[in-house]
């Protein structure tokens, strides 16, 4: 990594009561992820997931005040219970985007004795993009996410 790209990226890691399937499994099954990718009172409506490099996902989230937020984007690469990286530089079949704005990488690292390491990493193109993500609320959103999360793993 250059210094560059640490200087546009935002990063959260947690450890998890769950094993790393069950968190792929709620990351990468559109049903499950209704459930915990946005803060309440915050939802998402819809969710498609094409999971594999190259497919698309959409991800429509909903706010309390009838706010409706569509995020594109495309898998570069999947890793079955390990990795995902996608980006919305892409809104699908590799049509490039208006505005890219950060590729994400997410690891589910075994910890063994069905404990999870859990890292969520923005790299945003700009310094101004990565601000404008910190001020969204990145650090505290992301948090609240990854505790649904985990609850969410728990129970499936």
């Amino acid at each position: 990594m250059t210094d560059q790209t640490a200087a546009h990226e935002l990063s959260l890691t947690r450890i998890i009561d769950a094993p790393r399937e069950k968190l792929f499994r709620c990351w990468t099954e559109a049903e499950l992820m209704k459930e915990w990718f946005c803060p309440k009172p915050w939802r998402v409506s819809h969710a498609e997931i094409d999971l594999r490099a190259g497919g698309a996902n959409l991800i429509v989230m909903n706010g309390p005040n009838g706010e409706e937020f569509p995020n594109r984007g495309v898998y570069l690469e999947v890793v079955q219970d390990e990795k995902l990286v996608f980006t919305d530089a892409y809104v699908s079949a590799w049509v490039p985007s208006a505005k890219p704005f950060m590729t994400v990488t997410i690891t589910f690292e075994d910890l063994g004795g069905g404990r999870t390491r859990y890292t969520a990493i923005c790299r945003h193109w700009t310094e101004e993009d990565k601000k404008t993500h910190e001020a969204m609320g990145f650090h505290e959103g992301w948090g609240i996410c990854a505790d649904q999360l985990a609850e969410l793993a728990k129970r499936i």
